[in-house]
C-alpha cells in the first residue's frame, strides 16, 4: 500500500476512529479497600520518580452551614501541622531529607495533597501521609495561628482585582448553592474562624474519611507491592457516616449585573458569565461547552482576533468552564484597556453568544478543536507528576482511573448539533450574569445588556465586516428596507461631535460620483421613492421605501 493511498484511506475514517487510542495509555491497578478507600496505581515507565496524589472530596461545596465557610481551605493549611508521631518539624525534615516536593490546593469540590519523590521513599511517604490523615492533632493556639494566616491569605488574594471580581461574581450569581462563596469563604466567617476550634474538629471528622479519599500513586512503581503498602498504612482508617446535603440552586432568573468599584487605578475587568452545566460523562453539555467556548472565544476565534489583535480593545480574553460537580458558571473574562469600551466589548461577547445559538459550527473547525484539545493534553502529560496531577483532577468525581479517557471519548463523539444544543440551552438571558470591576463607575448602559434574541435578530456578530439579512413578509405592496450599522454618536471623535449625524445626512441628502442630488430626486419622483436616516447613540439606520412594482428601478 502506498503512503498516498494510506493517507487517503485515513482521511475517510471518522474522527472517533482516528482518536480511538486512550489519552492515558497506561495500565492502572485499582482497588477499593474494605474501609472505602480507593487506591489507583499507575506505572508510567518514567524511571526513578513517584508522584503521590491524594484528592479528598471536600471543597467549598461542602460548607453548608451558615457562618462556617472556608474550612475546606483551612484544612489545606492545618494538615501540615503534624501529629503526635510526626510533629510538623519531623514531618518536614523527612520531606527535606528525601528531596520531596510537597504541596496542596483546594477547589470548589475537592482538596488535593500531592508529593513527588524518589521511588525508594514510597513506603515512608505512604506512612507519613496515612498518619496525618488519620491522626491529625493541633492545639488551640496552633489553630488560631493558622486561622489568622488564612485571613492574611484572603487579604492578599482580594488585593488581586481578578480574584475580587470572582468573589463578587459568585456572591451575586448564586442565591442558595454553596458555590455562592469561593474556596476562601466569606470574609465575616474567616474573621470569626479563630473562634471555631470545636467546629474545626467536627468538619475534619466528617470529611477526612476513607470513603471520600483516593490514593493515587503514579510513576516507577510495582502495583502489587504498592497496593499492599497502602493497605498496611491506610487499611485501619475508619469509615465515616456523614453525608452533606448540598442545597440546590433554583433556576436562574437573570439577567443580572454587578459592579465592584476598585479603590486604585486599574484597567476594567469584564466577566460575561452564564449559569452552565455540571460535569458529566453521560450528558454532552459540559464537554460540548468546553469546545464551544474555545471555538467562540479562544485564541483562534474571530472575536479574539478582533478584540485582542486587531482593535486591541482588550489585553486578554479567556473562556472558562469550571467542570464542577454541580451546575456552575461558564465565563468569558477579559480586561478592557479603555473604560469607554466596556459596553461595546460586552455587546461583542453577547453577539458571539447569540451567533452560536443561530447556526451549527463548521464541522471542520470542530474537528480541529478536538484535535488541538487532544494533542495539547497529550503533550502536557510528559512527566510522572503531570500524569498524576491530571488523574487527581478527574478521579475525584467517581474515583475511577477511566474518567479522563471516557471524557476524551465523549469529546471525540461530539457533533456540531451537540454544540448548537448547548449554546441554545445555556446562552440565554435568564442565565446571564455580567460582572465588572473598575476604578470608579462605568457607562450606565453596562447595567442593561441587550437581549440575546435582539442581538441575533439585529445581526450583530463578532466579525465587524459581516452582513446579516432579515426578511419579514406581509400583504402590503409597499416594501421597506432598513440598513443598520453598529455605529452612532458614541463613536464621534473628541472635538468632532455630530460627525455620525453629518455622515448619515451626506449619504441621504447628497449626490454621488455618478448622479448629482437633483438627478437622484428626479428619478425618485415618478416612483415615489424615499430614503432617510436616523442616528442614535450606538447605531445608524438608513430606511428606504418603495412600491413593489418599482423595486428594480429603486434598487438600481
Amino acid at each position: 500500500m502506498t503512503r498516498a493511498l494510506l493517507v487517503s484511506l485515513l482521511c475517510l475514517l471518522p474522527p472517533a476512529t482516528l482518536m480511538a487510542e486512550d489519552i492515558l495509555p497506561y495500565s492502572a491497578t485499582e482497588k477499593t479497600l474494605d474501609n472505602g478507600l480507593k487506591v489507583i496505581v499507575v506505572p508510567t515507565g518514567f524511571p526513578n520518580l513517584v508522584s503521590l496524589q491524594i484528592p479528598v472530596k471536600t471543597g467549598s461545596r461542602n460548607e453548608i452551614e451558615e457562618g462556617k465557610t472556608g474550612f475546606a481551605h483551612f484544612f489545606e493549611h492545618m494538615m501540615f501541622r503534624g501529629t503526635e508521631k510526626y510533629p510538623p518539624e519531623e514531618y518536614q525534615a523527612i520531606l527535606t531529607r528525601a528531596g520531596a516536593r510537597s504541596n496542596a490546593y483546594t477547589t470548589d469540590d475537592y482538596t488535593n495533597y500531592h508529593i513527588t519523590f524518589a521511588k525508594e521513599d514510597l513506603e515512608k511517604m505512604l506512612e507519613i501521609e496515612a498518619d496525618r490523615f488519620q491522626h491529625l492533632r493541633y492545639p488551640v493556639a496552633a489553630f488560631r495561628t493558622e486561622a489568622r494566616a488564612v485571613l492574611g491569605e484572603y487579604n492578599k488574594n482580594v488585593a488581586n482585582p481578578i480574584r475580587k471580581l470572582f468573589e463578587v461574581q459568585r456572591d451575586a450569581a448564586y442565591t442558595t448553592h454553596t458555590y455562592k462563596h469561593t474556596t476562601m469563604g466569606f470574609i465575616a466567617d474567616i474573621e470569626d474562624m479563630p473562634n471555631q476550634f470545636e467546629y474545626s474538629k467536627v468538619f475534619f471528622d466528617r470529611f477526612y474519611r476513607p470513603e471520600y479519599t483516593t490514593v493515587v500513586v503514579v510513576g516507577d512503581v510495582d502495583p502489587e507491592r504498592t497496593v499492599a503498602m497502602v493497605e498496611k498504612y491506610w487499611g485501619d482508617w475508619k469509615r465515616g457516616s456523614y453525608s452533606a446535603e448540598i442545597p440546590a440552586e433554583p433556576p436562574p432568573s437573570g439577567p443580572t449585573y454587578t459592579h465592584h468599584e476598585w479603590s486604585t487605578p486599574t484597567a476594567p475587568l469584564l466577566s460575561v458569565a452564564f449559569h452552565g452545566p455540571a460535569f458529566s460523562l453521560t450528558e454532552t453539555d459540559s464537554a460540548a461547552m468546553d469546545l464551544l467556548l474555545q471555538l467562540t472565544f479562544g485564541q483562534t476565534s474571530d472575536l479574539y482576533r478582533r478584540l485582542v489583535q486587531d482593535e486591541q480593545k482588550v489585553d486578554f480574553l479567556v473562556p472558562l468552564n469550571a467542570e464542577d460537580e454541580d451546575p456552575s458558571l461558564i465565563d468569558v473574562l477579559c480586561r478592557v484597556k479603555d473604560p469607554a469600551d466596556v459596553v461595546a466589548v460586552r455587546d461583542a461577547i453577547l453577539a458571539a453568544c447569540a451567533e452560536a445559538r443561530t447556526a451549527e459550527v463548521d464541522a471542520a473547525r470542530l474537528e480541529e478543536a478536538k484535535s488541538f484539545l487532544r494533542y495539547s493534553t497529550a503533550a502536557s502529560l510528559d512527566s510522572t507528576e503531570a500524569i498524576a496531577s491530571t488523574l487527581a483532577r478527574y478521579v475525584r468525581f467517581d474515583r475511577d482511573y477511566a474518567t479522563v479517557n471516557r471524557l476524551f471519548d465523549l469529546y471525540a463523539r461530539l457533533t456540531p448539533a451537540d454544540l448548537l444544543e448547548a449554546a441554545r440551552t445555556y446562552f440565554t438571558d435568564e442565565r446571564l450574569a455580567v460582572t465588572t470591576l473598575a476604578h470608579g463607575t462605568l457607562d450606565p448602559a453596562i447595567a442593561a445588556p441587550p437581549s440575546l434574541e435582539s442581538m441575533a435578530r439585529s445581526g450583530a456578530a463578532d466579525d465587524p465586516g459581516a452582513s446579516r439579512f432579515l426578511v419579514k413578509r406581509s400583504a402590503s405592496p409597499q416594501i421597506v428596507m432598513k440598513l443598520m450599522f453598529l455605529s452612532g454618536s458614541a463613536d464621534d471623535p473628541d472635538g468632532k461631535h455630530g460627525l455620525a449625524e453629518l455622515s448619515a445626512k451626506m449619504i441621504t441628502g447628497a449626490g454621488s460620483d455618478v448622479l448629482e442630488l437633483a438627478e437622484i430626486q428626479k428619478l425618485l419622483y415618478p416612483i415615489a421613492g424615499g430614503f432617510g436616516h436616523q442616528v442614535d447613540r450606538e447605531m445608524t439606520v438608513f430606511t428606504g421605501a418603495i412600491h413593489k412594482d418599482n423595486l428594480d428601478r429603486f434598487a438600481s
